[in-house]
């Protein structure tokens, strides 16, 4: 059976063709949601690697992956032995259960959040690159077993979709290497065959069949992780042709979404509350680096090097030079119990609550006692200047290929509800009109539809 695959920087969703072969459906992943959050907890890293091995379903691909990861099967089970964890207790949590797992024990276990925006990451050894995709398995074959239990057939073909680029620096490598990594986890979940499609064109191919003349339609699609505009020719003059190679005139993207917003809001909204614009004895403001590496969740070597012991020495002296330790005393504290993450999930929370309302209460007393901060919608929009600045100069970047102004302007994804997103492309565009999208289905609708076009 055939299926398109919206592996999502912040969700997931899987999509298949309705008997009246007309028509797709999304799963229930999770209960009665279409979505999955991206997000695994694991009683222990080296867990992941051992779920992977045990959920292979082709023998020969199982085999080769046990030998490329023996080292980490023996630490699974070394790790099981002395922890007292069962061979069939559950180690492994996704979606929803991850989040309350590693929020009810944020010091515990291993917790990883938007997969995706790490596999494109420059300069990263082997062993990093074969972690990715262990985490990226093992949450396909989670999706995959839950998708196939609702409509109760094996899943074989996949169309999945792909940012334009999964990162900025040597973009092409980026893609490629990401890609790849993308395509072994499908094959190791037990797709047999697998191909891969835009995402901003995936969500113009859902959005097309509403449309009953022909337009030039600018797709911007505004992830999690990524931001991709596409301006397509659609309509039904368009939208039976086998090859759309020429209706598709322009595109571009960037790694640059939602998550963003949440990280320069954490970083300009709350870290200041634990010290990040506090002040030196010597009168000198303290330095910033480390309390952004603590809140850049979506970038590998800032997490790294917010986990080194260089960074915990470095701690140690400026709690000794600052003239406002106990700012800083929150700081260590969430560090110690890794709640970096948990931080920028409550900026998420709060960028999500400000697109209905002008304040909101934001209440971090996981770290302290009663510690909360109100942000104001205004603060938001000044926090996300520059992120919200490189997403619409896609916009340009991609009429400017096309060589014309859109008819229409189709937004969706799910960073694309805030009302900034809109407020800023009607201050770029103008007059232009704007159509919101299922802004969390679209692209899993229009990966399976484009699944139909090609496997049928």
């Amino acid at each position: 059976m055939i299926s398109g695959f919206d592996y999502g920087t912040s969700n997931c969703a899987i999509g298949i063709i309705n008997a009246d072969s007309s028509t797709t459906s999304l799963l229930p992943l999770e209960q009665q949601h279409n979505f999955l959050p991206s997000t695994v907890y694991a009683l222990g890293r080296e867990l992941i690697c051992e779920q992977v091995a045990r959920q292979i379903p082709d023998a020969s691909i199982r085999s080769l992956y046990v030998k490329s990861r023996a080292a980490g099967l023996n630490r699974a089970s070394k790790f099981r032995r002395e922890e007292s964890i069962g061979a069939k207790e559950q180690s492994l949590y996704f979606g929803r259960e991850a989040f309350s797992q590693y929020f009810s024990l944020p010091g515990e276990g291993y917790f990883v959040k938007s997969a995706k925006s790490f596999l494109g990451a420059s300069g990263v050894r082997a062993e990093f690159i074969h972690f990715f995709e262990d985490i990226v398995t093992v949450m396909m074959q989670q999706i995959k077993q839950r998708a196939e239990q609702q409509c109760q057939q094996q899943l074989t073909h996949t169309v999945i979709g792909r940012p334009v680029n999964f990162q900025g620096i040597n973009a092409a490598k980026s893609n490629s290497q990401a890609l790849d990594i993308l395509k072994v986890s499908a094959e190791r979940a037990g797709f047999k065959s697998v191909e891969f499609l835009y995402e901003p064109i995936a969500a113009g191919l859902d959005f097309e069949k509403q449309l009953t003349v022909d337009k030039k339609v600018l797709v911007v699609d505004i992830g999690g992780g990524t931001s991709d505009c596409a301006m397509v020719q659609m309509g039904p003059g368009h939208r039976h042709r086998d090859d759309r190679t020429a209706d598709f005139i322009g595109h571009s993207g960037e790694r640059i979404g939602g998550n963003d917003f949440d990280i320069q809001l954490a970083a300009n909204c709350l870290m200041p509350l634990m010290g990040m614009k506090s002040v030196l004895k010597n009168g000198l403001p303290m330095p910033t680096q480390t309390f952004w590496n603590a809140v850049a969740t979506n970038d590998v070597g800032a997490q790294a090097q917010f986990n080194k012991l260089e960074t915990s020495l470095l701690l140690q002296q400026l709690l000794r030079d600052t003239s406002e330790p106990q700012l800083l005393q929150r700081f260590l504290k969430l560090r110690d119990n890794r709640q970096n993450q948990q931080v920028v999930s409550s900026a998420e929370q709060t960028k999500i609550k400000l697109s209905t309302v002008s304040q909101s209460l934001v209440e971090l007393d996981y770290i302290e006692d009663s510690l909360s901060c109100q942000v104001s919608f205004a603060q938001m929009r000044h926090a996300v200047q520059r992120p919200l600045k490189k997403m619409i100069n896609l916009m340009g970047e991609t009429i400017k290929q096309a060589g014309s102004l859109p008819d229409l302007i189709y937004i969706t994804g799910g960073s694309a509800k805030s009302p900034l997103i809109r407020e800023a492309i009607e201050q770029r565009l103008g007059n232009i009109e704007v159509v919101d999208g299922d802004h969390f289905g679209s692209v899993a609708n229009g990966l399976t539809l484009w699944a139909q076009r090609i496997y049928s």
